[in-house]
């Protein structure tokens, strides 16, 4: 929803004169848009002028700038800019070389574009119209078909070739030709809402997208289930490959344009399905754009383009560009050394020391440790983010999972040469470099102080090893973290656990049952933190407000040390042992 405005209805109006204000130093405010301002000593080129309505950032008035837009031409929102705007616009954009008027296919700024060039023809100013239609979905004829993100691909090509000098008949011959060579299919999570409404101009029905959408807060053509990205990205690719310009060569110029409140993160997902799949279909793909380009409010949503370049269009393509939105330099850059060549170094560089048969052995534990805790954390993971959320950041338990997951494929990757100092160690060093956070760091170190105080040179593991490593990873936590027992934090747990344990085994019960009783304890401690305020870490500023709910990262303890002990117990029952 749009909530920052004074008056709805001059949303538009206001919106523009602070984004002027904004870029005061490049463009300049004219009635109806913008224009750029003139670069000292530059020659006179034929100016492209874009536009359409309000709530597309960064199109229109976002890619004025040299190498682009000459002048942007900004409507309300979602609406048409009037005749008077756009005649406006470009008479002031106007460099004596002509104009072309460059807008998507919608009825209305057909019209008033159309109308306008009429009215700048007559006053001696040679005006030509390129009309963007680059989607697939909303029909079959492509005369007929929308401007949506494709707005942008043909926008460019105009832009560079005006830059280079190109007259008049050329700008206008390379937009339809770009335009010719551009396709695009969006999809549509939920509708957006305009400035001053309080419902969305249309809904997504639960567990559904919306395949074909508009960029005017047109829904989608057809509601399918909502797909996973692998498939998602499939669907967007197949549509547009089986669309491809009859003329098609093997080079693509991409956009995965986000349409308002789509994250880029989930974009970057996206586009991580998507490269391979145009590569798999024999495409080269030249400079690839991922970003909010051109959007629709608030709306939830991203669309692929794709521009089939020839040796011109790429040349365009790739040119400079400056504007407030965009910004593209080809200047040289040092050589990079190719990644197969950094994964090859790094893999030589690990050399797996050597262990005893007791190592090994006991590495195997540690595996199938991991290997369990990574399935507790992913059954868990939401009830985690729920406890934390109350007085913390809510991501615990993805950080948690993130850090088990990576910690397992470090784990899955090693031979069985290797010992359990040296599988801990690399558990350690994979869940510090994935989690992240506070977490991150602390389990990732501990894994390895665990391991560091096993060792793989010994002959045999008594449970007195295992609890000197387990007071090893207690003390590498109070070292980092800098919190003590009673602070609300997984120590509370932790603490008690290493004690308990000690204890146990002193007097002398098999390690199984000495860790199984001490994690009772964990889980009990941990249970009690719901009694405690947070004196460390982000839940402090809400102290209050955590009071009755257990910490997060005490309630993960008490359940990581349980499972830790089912393993233990399902080993030694597997080897016929009581230790």
């Amino acid at each position: 929803m749009t909530t920052i405005h004074d008056d709805p209805d001059e949303f538009a109006e206001d919106q523009l004169s602070g984004w002027l204000a904004l870029y005061a130093d490049r463009v300049r405010g004219v009635h109806g848009g913008v224009v750029t301002l003139p670069t000292e000593g530059a020659a006179p080129q034929v100016a492209v002028v874009v536009g359409g309505g309000s709530g597309h950032y960064p199109a229109f008035c976002g890619v004025v700038g040299p190498g682009f837009a000459t002048g942007a031409v900004v409507g309300n929102v979602f609406t048409s800019p009037s005749t008077a705007q756009v005649y406006s616009v470009a008479k002031a954009a106007d460099q004596g070389r002509g104009v072309v008027l460059s807008f998507g296919n919608y009825a209305g700024d057909t019209m008033n574009f159309g109308l306008a060039a009429e009215r700048l023809r007559a006053e001696g100013i040679d005006t030509r119209i390129v009309v963007v239609t680059d989607d697939i979905a909303s029909a079959d004829e492509e005369s007929k078909r929308r401007g949506i993100a494709g707005d942008f691909s043909v926008f460019k090509a105009m832009g560079a070739a005006a830059a280079e000098g190109a007259d008049l008949d050329e700008v206008e011959r390379i937009g339809h030709a770009s335009n010719a060579a551009t396709r695009t299919i969006g999809v549509a999570f939920s509708g957006c809402t305009m400035p001053g409404a309080t419902e969305p101009l249309f809904t997504v029905p639960e567990g559904h997208l919306g395949l074909g959408l508009g960029i005017h807060g047109e829904p989608g053509i057809q509601d399918v289930p909502l797909l996973r990205a692998t498939d998602l990205a499939s669907l967007l690719a197949e549509r547009l490959l089986a669309d491809r310009p009859v003329t098609a060569g093997s080079r693509v110029a991409p956009i995965l344009n986000g349409l308002g409140d789509t994250k880029y993160e989930e974009l970057f997902l996206l586009w991580g399905r998507v490269t391979p799949l145009l590569q798999d279909a024999g495409l080269e793909v030249v400079e690839p754009e991922v970003g909010e380009l051109v959007t629709s409010l608030d709306m939830g949503g991203c669309s692929l383009t794709l521009q089939w370049l020839d040796d011109e269009l790429e040349r365009l393509w790739r040119a400079d560009a400056y504007t407030p939105a965009y910004r593209k330099v080809a200047a040289p850059v040092a050589a990079l050394v190719p990644a197969d060549a950094v994964d090859a170094a790094e893999d030589e560089a690990t050399v797996v020391p050597e262990a005893t048969d007791a190592s090994r052995q006991t590495a195997q534990t540690a595996r199938a440790a991991v290997e369990a805790m990574d399935a507790l954390l992913r059954e868990h993971e939401e009830t985690l983010g729920r406890i934390d959320a109350v007085a913390g950041d809510g991501d615990h338990g993805r950080g948690m999972v993130k850090g088990i997951g990576a910690a397992r494929r470090a784990v899955d990757g090693l031979g069985p040469e290797a010992g359990v100092a040296f599988v801990l160690g690399r558990a350690g060093d994979a869940w510090a470099a994935f989690a992240g956070g506070t977490s991150g760091v602390l389990w990732g170190a501990a894994l390895e102080a665990f391991g560091r105080a096993l060792g793989d040179d010994r002959e045999s593991y008594e449970a007195t090893d295992v609890v000197d490593a387990a007071q090893a990873f207690a003390d590498s936590i109070v070292h980092l973290g800098g919190a003590s027992r009673g602070d609300k934090t997984l120590l509370d747990a932790l603490l008690p656990f290493v004690d308990e344990l000690r204890g146990a085994v002193d007097t002398g019960a098999p390690l199984v049952a000495a860790w199984e009783t001490a994690a009772r304890v964990a889980v009990e401690q941990a249970e009690a933190t719901a009694d405690l305020v947070p004196k460390v870490g982000r839940a402090r500023p809400l102290a209050e407000k955590s009071l009755g709910t257990p910490d997060a990262g005490a309630t993960s303890m008490g359940m990581i040390l349980t499972r830790v002990g089912e393993v233990l117990a399902a080993r030694a029952d597997k080897e016929g042992t009581h230790a």
